[in-house]
């Protein structure tokens, strides 16, 4: 069973991929829709970004997180190497769940 749904997602991901490259050239797309488009992406991650760093099973996740992500997202404007971002983010939600803080 597990196979089988393995397979029907690697065939279903391969269809949209392949509906993508194929589909291209034949759609036309009204200008306004073609603007928006690449934008669509980045309010997409910003949402799953948002969605992660906020809740935890449901609910909040707490202060800590948020503030950890804050510190990464401050690192990562300011282009820090990407190692030090991470461990600064996951250091800074560590050290403030050690003092207590949610």
């Amino acid at each position: 069973m597990l196979i089988a749904v393995i397979v029907a997602l690697a065939v279903g991901t391969f269809g949209f991929r392949l509906a993508g490259v194929v589909l291209r050239d034949r759609l036309d797309l009204p200008a306004p829709l073609q603007r928006i488009l690449p934008l669509a992406a980045a309010a997409l991650l910003a949402a799953l970004a948002g969605t992660a760093a906020l809740t935890d099973s449901g609910g909040f996740a707490g202060v800590s997180r948020p503030l950890g992500v804050a510190v990464g997202a401050v690192l990562a404007w300011l282009k820090a190497p990407f190692v030090v971002v991470v461990v600064a983010a996951a250091l800074t939600a560590a050290l403030l769940r050690t003092l207590g803080v949610p």
